[in-house]
Formats: structure tokens, C-alpha cells, sequence
């Protein structure tokens, strides 16, 4: 999933004028769940930071991250790229059962009667699954929740599983380009993003944090992670549920933006600025 465009009209343009500084939010996939007695999946890694500095007229790649597939697949990277610049990489989410992967993506939970995993980086770490518990145990016994960016993902008990761990704030857009855009989740005054997925467990439910981790439980499955929001997917007794998708946004001064993008991403103004939402699949060049 590679989004090709071109940074065009700083300045006076051309690879020789001064670098424009843009500020980032690239969102990796969440990882997929498992069914049984299982944990939910790690949220997506994120990078944020502001001060990147981009070459007018040059191109610049974005790929955004696929959520991973159900039992346990690992999501998918979110990467920004381009001349001049180092590549910058959010590892994709851990599925239930996995490490995080590289630069921020956050563990899996635990299966009954075994530990969490542990995110990468600032990504937070799977809960343990019940420490009474292991293959053939009472089926009261819930597996961990989770990592989710902003928090680890909670334990699971003899009578209940795990929740998943809540994922981070950004500022980067407002809670209405967020639902506009359908990307994270708007809770009150906060966008947040990758949330780690809820555990599994045979009689009640689990909940996904904040950030697109989806809900599990029993049955007949678990949700999904939300779309867009890099959200870990949850385990169910019964069914497995994939990670949600990332999304990459980036942040810069409507006055040294304009583009010839076709199939271009979602554009929002702020004030004096411009935010573009790179969300879904698809190659979009310049």
C-alpha cells in the first residue's frame, strides 16, 4: 500500500529552496487475535514528532499499515520515506501470542497460564494470561489483554480476562476531521490511537483500549481492531477477530502546500494549516 505525492509550491520550488518543517503521525496496523483461551492482539506502533523536514519537489511514499489477518497475524508497518530523509517505520502490532514488532509496536497477551509479550520501544507489553490456567484448564479462565501504545495490557484472572491497553493521544487533528475522516477514536476532547485488543474468556467480556482495540469474550467473536485506528483485534472463546488498519497524517503550513496527487488522501485545514490522511489501500502518485 504505497501513497506516492509530491510536496509542491514552497517557496520558489525545486529540489534547491529551503526545506519546509511538517509535523507527523504514522499509525501501523494492529495485530490479529486467536480463539480459546487466548489474549488479545498488540495495537500498532506509532511515530509522532514534529520539525521533518521535506524537499519541495521531491516525492515522498507513505505506506500504510494492513491490519494482521486472524490467528495471530502480525500487522502490517507504517512507513513514511523519501529523498533526503531517513525512513521512518511504526512497527506493525504483535498478535495474540507474538512479540511486538520493530519501533514501538506492542505485544501480545498471554494464553492461559503463560505471560504477555512485550511491545518494542515505547509500545506497551501483553498482559498475562490467568497463571492458574493451561491447556485444558476450567474455562473460567481468561487470557491477558493487549498492549496498546499508552499502556500495558491488563492481566487476566481465574473469572475474567484481560482489557486491553489503552492507546495515545494525538494532537495533530481535531476530534472532527478524526470522525470525518474515520480514523482513531474520539473519546470526549482526545483522538486516540492503537489500542490493544481485549482476552478472551468462556463466560463474560473483555475490553479493547481506547484507540480502535476491539472487544472480546465469548462469542460467537471477538471484534475486530477499528479501521484506520491501528487498533489490536480481540480474542474470543469462540472466534478469532483481525487488527485494525493504520493511517499516516502529516502537518504543515497551508501557504507551502499544494499538490497534483491523484486519487489523493483526505484534506483538512486548521487555521493556517493543512493535515492530509493517508487511510486504506491504494498507490497514489504525484
Amino acid at each position: 500500500m504505497s501513497f506516492g505525492y509530491q510536496v509542491l509550491g514552497f517557496g520558489s520550488g525545486g529540489s534547491s529552496a529551503a526545506p519546509y518543517n511538517i509535523e507527523y503521525l504514522i499509525v501501523a496496523g494492529g495485530g490479529g487475535a486467536h480463539a480459546g483461551h487466548n489474549g488479545g492482539a498488540g495495537a500498532g506502533g506509532i511515530l509522532t514528532a514534529s520539525g521533518l523536514e521535506l524537499t519541495p519537489g521531491e516525492e515522498y511514499t507513505v505506506t500504510v499499515g494492513a491490519g494482521g489477518v486472524i490467528y495471530s497475524g502480525d500487522g502490517g508497518d507504517g512507513v513514511l520515506s523519501g529523498t533526503g530523509i531517513s525512513t521512518l517505520t511504526a512497527g506493525g502490532g504483535g498478535g495474540d501470542g507474538r512479540d511486538g514488532r520493530a519501533t514501538n509496536g506492542s505485544g501480545g497477551g498471554g494464553y492461559i497460564g503463560y505471560s504477555g509479550h512485550p511491545g518494542d520501544g515505547t509500545g506497551g507489553d501483553g498482559g498475562y494470561g490467568c497463571p492458574g490456567g493451561g491447556p485444558g484448564c476450567c474455562c473460567a479462565y481468561g487470557g491477558g489483554g493487549g498492549g496498546g501504545a499508552g499502556a500495558n495490557g491488563g492481566n487476566g484472572s481465574s473469572s475474567a480476562a484481560g482489557n486491553g491497553g489503552d492507546g495515545s493521544i494525538t494532537t495533530i487533528m481535531t476530534t472532527t476531521m478524526a470522525t470525518n475522516n474515520s480514523v482513531g477514536e474520539v473519546d470526549g476532547s482526545d483522538v486516540y490511537f492503537s489500542g490493544g485488543g481485549g482476552g478472551s474468556e468462556h463466560n463474560g467480556s473483555s475490553t479493547g483500549g481506547k484507540g480502535g482495540g476491539g472487544n472480546g469474550g465469548h462469542s460467537p467473536s471477538g471484534s475486530a481492531g477499528a479501521a484506520n485506528s491501528g487498533g489490536g483485534g480481540a480474542s474470543c472463546y469462540t472466534g478469532p477477530s483481525a487488527g485494525g488498519s493504520g493511517c499516516v497524517a502529516l502537518k504543515m503550513l497551508t501557504a507551502n502546500y499544494s499538490s497534483t496527487t491523484t486519487g489523493s488522501p483526505d484534506v483538512d485545514t486548521d487555521g493556517s494549516y493543512t493535515i492530509l490522511t493517508f487511510t486504506g489501500d491504494g498507490s497514489y502518485t504525484a
